[in-house]
């Protein structure tokens, strides 16, 4: 009888560790990363630089990391004016954002089509000047004052909101997406605040609404 309870007792191990390590071993499959890289550029801000005073470029570069998760990288460029309620002011500079989404719905053949949602961290170092700034003096008069040229910083949370599809049957993908952005913090100089950040677009308001139609290459 006690041969019999530890034959039990042992097997009834053996038989835990083994669905143990199989458990284990399905798991790093699970994760297991394989390269992938989708690398694009917005063709729709950039064909508009031509014909405003706007200067955007950008592109990003994405890899899925899991069943559903990719990340991705942005960067880009832009050059902007604003002139608007006595306001003259110029701002450009270089920008990045990092982040990630996740599929909510893609195509059983090809898991690189579908939509998507998620959220990046940005910033942007760049240069910035004031032309005029409106002051009210005494009586109701008013008058403007001129900022030399400085270097400013500014960073802030991007939700993106998209889809893509492949075209024909190429490694090439249409990528469209919504980007409502929130500023989350701004240099300051003498105490104004910037009227425009470059990759925010203008920042009179903290919340602002960004938009990118791209074509993108996948490795």
């Amino acid at each position: 009888m006690k041969t019999r309870r530890i034959y039990t007792f042992f097997f009834s191990l053996f038989s835990l560790l083994s669905f143990a390590q199989q458990n284990k071993e399905v798991q790093k499959e699970k994760w297991k990363y394989e390269p992938n890289f989708m690398v694009g550029l917005d063709v729709l801000n950039t064909g508009v630089s031509f014909f405003s005073d706007r200067q955007l470029f950008q592109g990003f570069v994405s890899s899925k990391i899991s069943n559903n998760i990719h990340a991705v990288i942005e960067a880009g460029f832009e050059s902007n004016i604003y002139q608007k309620n006595g306001y003259d002011a110029k701002a450009n500079g270089p920008f990045a954002k990092i982040g990630a989404f996740y599929m909510l719905a893609k195509d059983r053949e090809n898991e690189f089509n579908g939509f998507y949602a998620g959220g990046k961290l940005a910033g942007s170092f760049y240069t910035q000047e004031y032309f005029a700034i409106p002051i009210r003096g005494f009586g109701g008069s008013s008058s403007s004052v001129a900022l030399p040229s400085s270097s400013q910083s500014s960073f802030w949370l991007e939700g993106t909101i998209g889809g893509r599809v492949q075209l024909f049957e190429s490694n090439f993908y249409i990528d469209v997406n919504m980007q409502p952005r929130y500023l989350m913090v701004t240099s300051k100089q003498d105490e104004v605040v910037p009227m425009i950040v470059p990759g925010f677009g203008r920042s009179s308001s903290k919340f602002n609404m960004g938009f990118a139609w791209n074509i993108a290459y996948k490795f």
